[in-house]
């Protein structure tokens, strides 16, 4: 996959190109579902898969108040295209002069003139250029008088739910993990850097390992069934993660993602790690004693590596 970062790092043989559009945070079922439509319309017509996403989310630029907390970063994001053979991603900087484009300026400018789309797929509620006046039936009219052609991808739904990122979020707010990555088609994941703790767990309870994330929507306090991922080499352990303000040593105010590896590791501490939630086990709560946390902390690991024995008796079934 070639990823562009600006206008000025488009190629002239960017297109042609079947091309879809929007902020895809999460990547969740529905985008991949408009995504996997891309790539098999440019394999049909031997073009290009190309995906047009912003950075940052528009609102941000807007609407500052409306801003979400994001599900993934633009990085990750194109990993996660890349799985449904999207070949080129732009990132392009969302400024106030590109809200103000009309969206005839929008089409003409960007999909048709600088990124060679013929086909352009998007879903039925997408909106695009200035104030968001145009729509899918703009889209559509436009393509007609420029050249290229529309698709229109319904919404998906699963067991009732339509989904989006906006009703993912609320999930992983509310540490609904597990339904929110069969909505994702992938767990959640916090990307951040190994920091120092206050050494309370290596002298008390059980040493871990504690992420500072670099961006995004933290699960709601309580204990998770996680995976953990090195980000600098291919190492990854089951997990039982924390995410709280451990009542139990008085911390007060500072959030902590702290997280106890299942499994041995060799070699020198993670420095940066993708960790991916499972499954809620419980809320954070006090205890009265190092003590009882530690033999709770056994039971939550217990608990973990169930999950896990079932996860991999299902994937051998």
């Amino acid at each position: 996959m070639q990823v562009y970062r600006s206008l000025a790092e488009v190629p002239a043989d960017f297109g042609p190109c079947a091309l879809t559009i929007g902020n895809f945070d999460g990547v969740h079922h529905g985008h991949r579902r408009i995504l996997r439509s891309v790539t098999a319309l440019a394999a049909e017509r031997g073009w290009k898969s190309a995906v047009l996403t912003f950075d940052p989310h528009p609102t941000r630029v807007v609407a500052p108040e409306r801003t979400p907390l994001l599900l993934t970063s633009p990085a990750r994001r194109s990993q996660l295209m890349a799985e449904e053979g999207i070949e080129e991603v732009l990132i392009l900087p969302f400024t106030a002069e590109l809200a103000r484009l009309s969206p005839e300026d929008f089409a003409r400018q960007l999909l048709v003139e600088r990124l060679g789309a013929r086909a352009v797929l998007v879903g039925d509620n997408f909106c695009f250029g200035y104030r968001q006046s145009g729509n899918v039936k703009v889209l559509a009219e436009l393509g007609a008088r420029l050249g290229f052609e529309t698709g229109i991808v319904s919404a998906v739904f699963w067991r009732g739910r339509m989904v989006n990122s906006s009703g993912i979020r609320s999930l992983i707010a509310a540490g609904r993990v597990a339904l929110a990555a069969r909505l994702l088609q992938h767990p959640y994941a916090l990307e951040g850097t190994v920091v120092e703790g206050r050494g309370v767990g290596s002298k008390q309870t059980v040493p871990t390992l504690n992420l500072a994330p670099e961006d995004g929507l933290i699960p709601a306090r309580g204990v998770y069934v996680t995976r953990a991922l090195d980000l600098d080499c291919a190492r990854q352990w089951n997990a039982v993660t924390n995410i709280g303000y451990r009542p139990t040593f008085g911390a007060g105010g500072q959030l902590s993602i702290e997280t106890f590896l299942l499994d041995p590791f060799a070699g020198e501490t993670p420095r940066r790690l993708r960790l991916e939630f499972l499954w809620r086990v419980r809320d954070e709560r006090p205890f009265e004693t190092a003590a009882a946390l530690k033999e709770q902390i056994l039971r939550d690991v217990r608990v973990a590596q169930n999950y896990f024995r079932r996860a991999r008796a299902w994937i051998k079934a």
